[in-house]
């Protein structure tokens, strides 16, 4: 049997934007073709099938955002300008005409109790996500930018929690003023 040749990035970052745009259960195989360039037969080797195929995006999903959260605060001097810049870059994304969601989001909302592995490795995921705002967060108390009182573990609930609510509410096209005021707002709580 011949092994299919192609660019693993590039089909799984085809295949997260189709399932971002359509959820799972309206993205057919013929949709994966079209975005991918992959006949049927070269997903289910490659991926088993469809479902294999979004744990696989799902995986390469996670990836790719733990690199653009650690470059983001990499890049700056401090935590809170860390934050700011990363808060901008979900504002940016929730006011583009191009897809809102995250793909985790997407997946959770359509998958949630009706396949196990999904939605445990999108809970696996979050919780990844949470930790490393929570890191950065003590980073922060740590350096004096955030009170010694502040209840780190909340917030970084409280600011994952914020910002599936700015991409879910981004889906009623707000102005990108509303939206970054939003997003200032759950900043200004971590000084409260």
């Amino acid at each position: 049997m011949r092994v299919a040749e192609f660019d693993r990035e590039q089909v799984l970052r085809s295949a997260m934007y189709e399932f971002m745009s359509k959820g799972f259960n309206k993205t057919s195989m013929q949709d994966l073709k079209k975005a991918t360039g992959l006949h049927p037969g070269s997903i289910y080797c490659a991926f088993e099938n469809k479902r294999g195929l979004l744990l696989a995006a799902l995986a390469h999903y996670a990836e790719e955002r733990a690199q653009e959260f650690n470059a983001i605060f990499a890049a700056q001097t401090n935590v809170m300008d860390g934050l700011q810049s990363y808060f901008a870059m979900v504002v940016d994304e929730c006011a583009s005409e191009e897809i809102k969601d995250c793909l985790l989001q997407k997946a959770l909302s359509e998958l949630s109790k009706q396949d196990d592995e999904v939605e445990q490795m999108i809970r696996d995921t979050l919780n990844t996500w949470k930790l490393g705002l929570l890191a950065q967060l003590c980073k922060a108390q740590q350096n004096g930018e955030i009170s010694a009182e502040a209840d780190c573990d909340f917030l970084a609930d409280y600011l994952v929690m914020g910002i599936y609510g700015l991409r879910t509410f981004a889906h009623t096209k707000p102005e990108k003023t509303l939206l970054s005021k939003m997003a200032q707002q759950l900043l200004c709580t971590l000084h409260a």
